[in-house]
């Protein structure tokens, strides 16, 4: 045989051993990951890429997601799901039984946001739709949830065609309204989820993040979410003439003296390894500039990652408030009240499943997917009310969803990056979606070991 018989076979030996030591692969871990990628990206090609393109252009607003939550049962039944529908009003559950083993749910959510898209992508919405309280919106998926409900789809399609590399029941599961004041996932709840196919073992989810390359997966051992408390403060104040302030109580003086104070809770009163946020968004007061008037309101927003910093700071809260009025010399059936008028608790991951996940991701993706990611904010999300109580050991986790060039790009001073919720909102989909169903299959064959 001539020498240069030899160079393809010695070329693709260099390859495959520089592969394994980039990602720490053995070679048949390798020989799997290359078929799992091959799979996806085949049905990203064929199928995912214009389903996701098609829930990007018809998005739908919280808990009127009708015709996503159709198309999710469809897809689901045609793959040989048990499909059961409007589960707190428009939920979807698929189920698939597949011999001895644990029950695994994987959620993700449905809906837009009141947002008229600006991206200038030829799928872009132009969709107009009615509230559930009747006022008409424009409708961005400015959040990335056609992501999730398509990666659902390539992991329902995955599961299904390989039956023989898992064991156990696995719940996919369509969740409406994650982004409105009332949670869809505590209405999938109230309404009796878990009773039809029985209470999950393990729950799963994974939320896109514009802050994250492209395809790269992470899951925290500890909180993936803060807990996020919506207040409200009724201030009293007793009227006078703006021109003779001692004649009553100004409420705007009141009010103000309890936003500074409140300020004081985290810089103060937390330990400065404890995250939190006191954040006043609202200041209500007042009709006419001589006015003194009866009362003032504020709207505040409140994130800890802790049940014990939650409770602190909401404790805090109405200390400081209640008082700052008896200082005002406010009568005692007069004092500030102060609400609490809704909130989602603290998405923990559990620390063991999530060291299971990372293991599972470590040995069979490598280093090519698994990433490190420290959060910059105190975003909430509603999954807990389906794990809280009874408590279900689970892992939210995040896919990357901006190019790396992009992010270089504003890590250098260029553009920034379009945050969630803007209407500039962009996901490159395929690494995103691609990569989402592979981690979320890792992680499911993890839990639903067939040996």
């Amino acid at each position: 045989m001539r020498p240069e018989s030899f160079k393809p076979w010695i070329q693709r030996s260099v390859c495959i051993v520089f592969c394994l030591a980039l990602t720490g692969l053995t070679p048949q871990l390798l020989a799997d990951l290359e078929a799992l990628e091959a799979e996806v990206q085949a049905d990203y090609e064929q199928r995912l890429g214009a389903l996701f393109e098609h829930f990007h252009a018809n998005p739908e607003l919280s808990f009127v997601e009708f015709k996503t939550a159709a198309r999710m049962a469809d897809e689901m039944q045609a793959l040989g799901y048990e499909v059961t529908s409007g589960i707190g009003g428009t939920g979807v559950i698929g189920v698939l039984e597949n011999g001895p083993g644990p029950l695994v749910m994987m959620r993700a959510d449905m809906d837009g946001l009141p947002v008229r898209e600006e991206t200038g992508l030829p799928y872009a919405s132009r969709v107009m739709q009615e509230t559930v309280e009747g006022d008409l919106m424009p409708v961005m998926h400015a959040c990335g949830h056609d992501v999730h409900i398509t990666a659902l789809i390539g992991t329902a399609r995955y599961m299904a065609n390989h039956r023989d590399e898992w064991s156990g029941t696995l719940m996919l599961l369509a969740q409406p309204a994650e982004e409105w004041k009332t949670s869809g996932a505590k209405a999938m709840k109230d309404d009796g989820v878990w009773e039809i196919h029985g209470r999950p073992d393990y729950a799963l989810a994974f939320h896109v993040s514009a802050d994250i390359e492209a395809g790269k997966l992470y899951a925290s051992e500890g909180a993936a979410y803060s807990a996020v408390d919506s207040i409200d403060i009724e201030v009293p104040g007793i009227g006078a003439h703006g021109a003779s302030p001692h004649r009553g109580i100004d409420p705007v003086v009141v009010a103000s003296q309890i936003v500074v104070s409140l300020q004081t809770i985290v810089a103060r009163e937390l330990s400065p390894r404890e995250p939190g946020v006191v954040t006043v968004g609202v200041f209500k007061a007042g009709n006419k500039r001589n006015v003194i008037g009866e009362s003032a309101t504020l709207e505040l927003t409140v994130r800890s990652d802790s049940k014990a910093t939650r409770q602190k700071l909401l404790g805090a809260i109405e200390r400081i408030a209640v008082n700052i009025g008896r200082a005002a010399g406010l009568p005692e059936d007069r004092l500030p009240v102060v609400s609490l008028v809704g909130g989602v608790p603290v998405t923990a991951n559990d620390p063991e499943l999530a060291r299971r996940v990372n293991a599972a991701w470590d040995a069979s993706l490598g280093s090519d997917y698994v990433t490190t990611y420290d959060r910059e904010g105190m975003g909430g999300e509603d999954f807990p009310f389906l794990t809280e109580d009874p408590y279900i050991p689970s892992v939210y986790f995040s896919v990357g969803g901006t190019p790396r060039t992009a992010i270089e790009e504003a890590n250098n001073g260029g553009r920034p990056v379009p945050s969630h919720h803007s209407p500039i909102f962009q996901i490159d989909p395929k690494p995103a979606i691609t990569s989402g169903v592979i981690g979320t299959v890792t992680a499911l064959k993890a839990m639903l070991d067939a040996r």
